[in-house]
């Protein structure tokens, strides 16, 4: 084997634990980095060649486990949720559309919009992994069945960067669709190269509170009283909102728990260390982003019944603007005004992670562990929302999680 130069951006991300598993590394040095799976069910980079200093430097502009800079301009700017322009709740207007989203089908209304406007002729997004039911691929798609094949949230590791140098190569345009660290990633390669910004001319996003391992697929279908191995399907969320996590199994049987079960008790608990320093859970580099509209109860707390999907819609940019004003035109969207006051109290994990952020990045640093560096995102202005008791919490079990991750494993 071939001795090389072990990379120190990638060195610094691992150390830390930093890695989002977008795969934007692998994608522009496929040649000498892939991305493969790790325990307990992540998708880290592997190294087989030395990088110039100058493909560091790249590496150091766009990986979203080293950081994240944003910059307001003249729009909107919320402490807790990042510029905008406008804020609307709504809906895919098809039905079969909004049934099939994770949350009314909006995003995926938006895909098939521009597909069908001309737009774009290609949509990058991530669907079901055809040989592991609990885990993701990266699909293209170029037509409305495609896109809708792809539909419903995927609560599993997902790289759909990892051959960004090949999709930048073949001459299409494509809506780039993605967690908030892959949007990261996309925006800060078309700000870093012209034939990225050519091939990806939009970028959409959604709301993510963190990314489970493979270990959590396997612990839902435990639960459901069944394995990968009689699995022939898995749904994690959609066909009606917010839909239930289900398994189809190899015998024509169906088992099922509700999203609250599902997300609230098991995945949730399976979260990758990166998205728990995310400052950016919800896509403030997309042009569009889409979350749940969720009702409440009186205490404020967002209501999990089933019923008819609404998402929130985000336009953070003029495009996004243009693209949802032309959606809404078509008569593909419906939308409704939407109080951002309001957010706050129908997003409460979002809310908490953004408030105790400093006093978590404070804990790793205590420990030794590199941490990301956060330009634009009020990481100071958030974390003046939270307590003293609550920052010095997170600062605290922060601290402690830092040091047991450093320790030999026996």
């Amino acid at each position: 084997m071939t001795a090389f130069s072990p990379s120190p951006n990638l060195t610094r991300v691992a150390k830390g634990d930093l890695c989002a598993g977008c795969g934007a590394c692998a994608g522009l040095f496929p040649d000498r980095i892939v991305m493969q799976a790790s325990a307990p069910g992540w998708l880290r980079p592997k190294q087989s060649g030395t990088l110039a200093a100058t493909e560091e430097a790249r590496i150091a502009r766009i990986c979203p486990g080293l950081g994240q800079e944003v910059e307001p301009g003249k729009r909107l700017d919320s402490v807790l949720w990042g510029p905008y322009v406008s804020a609307q709740t709504g809906w895919a207007t098809d039905p079969e559309v909004r049934f099939a989203g994770s949350s009314g089908g909006v995003l995926t209304i938006l895909l098939m919009h521009l597909l069908k406007s001309g737009r774009v002729e290609a949509v990058v997004q991530t669907a079901a992994a055809p040989d592991l039911p609990i885990g993701n691929t990266t699909v293209i798609s170029t037509d409305a069945p495609a896109v809708l094949a792809a539909a419903g949230s995927r609560y599993a590791p997902s790289a759909p960067l990892s051959d960004v140098k090949a999709r930048m190569a073949d001459g299409r345009r494509y809506a780039f669709v993605g967690k908030p660290c892959d949007a990261a990633a996309m925006r800060a390669l078309v700000e870093d190269d012209p034939k990225a910004a050519a091939a990806f001319p939009v970028i959409l996003s959604f709301f993510c509170a963190g990314v489970p391992s493979h270990a959590g697929g396997k612990a839902v279908l435990q639960a459901l009283g069944t394995d990968l191995d009689h699995v022939e399907s898995f749904r994690f969320r959609g066909n009606g909102w917010p839909g239930r996590a289900t398994a189809v199994l190899k015998d024509g049987g169906e088992r099922s728990m509700s999203y609250h079960d599902s997300w609230g008790k098991i995945l949730s608990r399976h979260v990758q260390n990166r998205c728990k320093v995310c400052a950016d859970g919800a896509g403030v580099a997309s042009d569009v982003v889409c979350a749940d509209a969720w009702e409440s109860d009186e205490a404020g707390y967002p209501v999990f019944e089933e019923g008819e999907g609404t998402s929130l819609i985000l336009a953070r940019t003029t495009l996004g603007s243009e693209i949802l004003a032309g959606a809404i035109a078509a008569g593909r969207v419906e939308t409704q005004p939407f109080d951002m006051g309001t957010l706050a109290a129908i997003q409460p994990g979002q809310r908490e992670r953004r408030r105790a952020l400093l006093a978590r990045l404070t804990g790793m640093a205590l420990a030794g562990r590199p941490i990301p560096r956060y330009r634009g995102l009020q990481v100071v202005s958030a974390a003046r929302q939270n307590s003293l008791k609550s920052n010095l919490h997170n600062l605290i079990g922060m601290f402690r999680r830092a040091l047991r991750r450093t320790k030999p494993q026996a």
